[in-house]
């Protein structure tokens, strides 16, 4: 096998649960190969460069292997081989989440009782 469609690879490699996943992510534009815009039918072939964008930094790998056959994740993984430019982009970026401060930390004594907000709508002048 040298060519595989890309949707069933997504599949295989485990980027996607189902398959109609994978090509609804597809037509959406959130995978591209080598940079371009791809359909769920588009053959890959080893070499090739996927795009996928699930999270914020998006995930760029290489093909290394085809399979039409869905198997264990450590399996999946032999698949692909991620790039590093990726891998550091991954890494700044929960890098950045984890020393982004909690938003729920300025909120000192929780919600308003219904006594502040008449205070808070006093205050106000209403």
């Amino acid at each position: 096998m040298d060519k595989l469609r890309l949707d069933k690879w997504l599949w295989a490699a485990r980027f996607y649960k189902t398959r109609s996943l994978a090509s609804q992510e597809i037509g959406k534009g959130r995978v591209l190969v080598n940079d371009q815009a791809a359909k769920p039918a588009r053959e890959i072939a080893v070499g090739d460069r996927v795009s996928v964008r699930k999270e914020d930094p998006p995930i760029h790998v290489h093909v290394r292997a085809l399979s039409a056959v869905r198997g264990p994740a450590p399996v999946a993984r032999l698949l692909y081989e991620e790039t590093a430019e990726s891998i550091a982009a991954r890494e700044r970026a929960a890098e950045m989440r984890r020393l982004a401060p909690e938003p729920a930390q300025g909120i000192a004594a929780g919600r308003p009782t219904k006594r502040d907000r008449r205070l808070i709508d006093q205050m106000r002048g209403k």
